[in-house]
């Protein structure tokens, strides 16, 4: 009974069995220490790696571009540099405005002095007409030959005639002419031997025009034929 309670030996083979177990799950310790090293460890081998790839200048990880700050992204704001856009435009909308109405201001104070001009010429050439009426009817120069008078008022005409002339005024003088609505203005139709119907008969009154414009249209008689 006692000899039972007494622990046996292990045999040679147990021994070994045993020593072989021990000897592998040493080998599996020291290859798992040699791959993945302890947390320390990879923690300085991390650091290590960070400041060789800050050191070699190359560019960060998508996850390190994306902690990036949001002011990059504040700096390049679409709707402020629309709204800048928008008030530089206002701007120059405003000056050219400006300019536009200082060029129309200037322009027609130019032309205004223009007419001023150009009547102040006409009308210092008609002063001289008057002037010359004047004398052929001052009580001095009264003639008492009437072909003096009638002379002296042909020449007072022709030259008023010459004013007008020199200024671009054309008379309209349509007599045996085609009737024209543009240019004629019919008083009556009469019937006429000579002239053919749709012709002026007689020009009442002549018409004027300035420059291939009409001033005043000349009033007419037109033929109605036989």
């Amino acid at each position: 009974m006692a000899e039972d309670l007494n622990e046996q030996e292990p045999t040679a083979e147990e021994k070994a069995k045993f020593e072989a177990d021990v000897l592998k799950a040493a080998e599996d310790a020291m290859k798992m220490d040699g791959s993945t090293g302890s947390p320390t460890e990879n923690k300085d081998d991390a650091q290590a790696a960070g400041d060789a790839q800050a050191e070699s200048g190359t560019e960060p990880s998508a996850e390190a571009a994306a902690e990036q700050p949001a002011e990059a992204a504040a700096e390049v704001d679409p709707t402020e540099a629309l709204k800048q856009q928008l008030a530089d435009a206002n701007d120059r909308n405003l000056r050219l405005m400006a300019e536009f109405d200082n060029y129309r201001r200037r322009t027609a104070k130019e032309q205004l002095e223009l007419i001023e001009t150009a009547n102040g010429k006409l009308l210092e050439k008609l002063s001289e007409v008057q002037d010359n009426f004047e004398r052929a009817f001052a009580s001095e120069n009264k003639a008492q030959d009437l072909e003096a008078f009638e002379k002296g008022m042909q020449m007072i005409y022709n030259q008023f005639a010459k004013i007008l002339t020199d200024a671009g005024l054309e008379q309209i003088d349509p007599t045996g002419a085609e009737f024209d609505p543009n240019m004629h203005e019919a008083l009556m139709q009469q019937p006429s031997e000579t002239v053919p119907e749709g012709h002026v008969v007689t020009v009442f009154q002549k018409g004027y025009k300035l420059k291939n414009k009409i001033l005043k249209t000349a009033k007419v008689i037109v033929s109605s034929g036989k």
